[in-house]
């Protein structure tokens, strides 16, 4: 404990500047003030950055991308899977588990030790697991990193060796961190402090804590990831949950030893300035009824909703507004869409809204009058 609250001081002191102690507006964040070479924050809900340093470069990420293979593996496989241990997946280097081949376990236990102790065998004896090969692994990460929205990514291993043509970026690894933290089973794996587990022969027990300091930094912390290596320097993926609010931040090549501290330093640095800068707001009603008029109808302006809500984190000096389409066909039905409204936010569209009619109406034409003298003479 005494070398978290002493990191927590060393992060006070390095941060004042950016921690609102007297009530007035906080500075805001320049690329300067991180150590990080790759940063940013995010909103965890919509995955629209608040503020980023070099954050679609392209970068190794060390051991943050367990937090992939954690996700694909509960997504592709059963907690009570068994996985026997291969030889290369025993052969891993440092830092290991020291499982040996032949070995049975539960993939339950193995994603334990996995994400709390970062350990490299157990990585890749939960690749094989799930798909047979290391290979077939990576290619289910890229699927899903593609479907996610993270396109500058580009996985090889499981663990984060080093290795060509293992990349993403500070965005990227933020994205795929507010994606997995929507994952219940994911979040309880990752904010285990301490866990107990053995082979399914109960020969061998092991005993695992949880390395992530940040979880004692920020009593809003729900994780996720740290990592290392001698190409990638120190690297982390955090989030938090504060007042309604998720915000999930990524640093990478933070240092290289001993400066073991520097992740947590940008990281609060970066979700200080999240807390005090953002917060939610309505940029629409919900389920906001308009009148649109209508060119050609049998009625000139009919009543309509734009669907669902727009609570976006925004920063007060930041400035929004609102592109309205409409466009129809005759005849519109009640519940039909009409229309969309795009949501801007500082020139960026972060939302596209369907307009939907709440009433009918037919288009005045040749026919429509036509059939409206023929039901004037078949009523006199």
């Amino acid at each position: 404990m005494k070398k978290y609250v002493l990191h927590i001081l060393c992060v006070v002191l390095i941060c004042a500047g950016h921690i609102n102690v007297s009530g007035e507006e906080t500075k805001e964040i320049k690329d300067s003030d991180l150590i990080s070479k790759s940063a940013v924050i995010i909103d965890g809900k919509t995955g629209r950055v608040l503020y980023g340093k070099n954050y679609e470069q392209k970068m190794a990420m060390a051991s943050t991308t367990k937090i992939m293979t954690c996700i694909v593996a509960l997504e592709n496989s059963k907690l009570d899977a068994v996985v026997e241990v291969s030889s290369r997946a025993a052969g891993m280097p440092k830092v290991h588990m020291n499982i040996k081949k032949g070995e049975k376990y539960y993939m339950k236990d193995l994603l334990h030790a996995m994400m709390l102790e970062s350990f490299n065998d157990v990585s890749v004896a939960v690749a094989e697991g799930v798909a047979g090969s290391v290979e077939a692994f990576a290619k289910l990460m890229n699927e899903k990193a593609r479907s996610i929205g993270a396109f500058h990514t580009n996985f090889v291993t499981p663990n984060g060796l080093d290795a060509d043509k293992h990349y993403s970026t500070a965005y990227d690894m933020a994205l795929i961190g507010a994606y997995a933290i929507k994952n219940k089973i994911f979040l309880e794996i990752t904010n285990t402090k301490s866990y107990h587990l053995s082979d399914v022969d109960n020969k061998r027990n092991f005993n695992v804590t949880n390395r992530d300091a940040f979880l004692t930094m920020d009593n809003s912390a729900i994780g996720i990831k740290t990592g290392f290596t001698g190409k990638a320097g120190y690297c982390f993926v955090g989030a938090v949950k504060s007042k309604g609010r998720v915000f999930v931040s990524s640093v990478l090549a933070c240092g290289w030893p001993p400066n073991k501290s520097y992740k947590w330093k940008d990281t609060m640095c970066l979700m200080n300035y999240g807390k005090e800068h953002y917060n939610n707001k309505s940029l629409l009603k919900k389920n906001k009824e308009i009148d649109v008029n209508l060119e050609r109808g049998t009625k000139k302006k009919i009543k309509a909703s734009i669907l669902g809500s727009s609570k976006y984190l925004i920063n007060p000096n930041e400035k929004y507004n609102f592109k309205t389409n409409i466009s129809y066909k005759y005849p519109i039905k009640e519940n039909d869409k009409i229309g969309t409204v795009d949501i801007f936010i500082e020139d960026n569209k972060v939302q596209t809204r369907n307009i939907v009619a709440k009433e009918a109406v037919s288009e005045y034409n040749f026919k429509y009058c036509f059939q409206k003298v023929l039901n004037w003479f078949i009523l006199q």
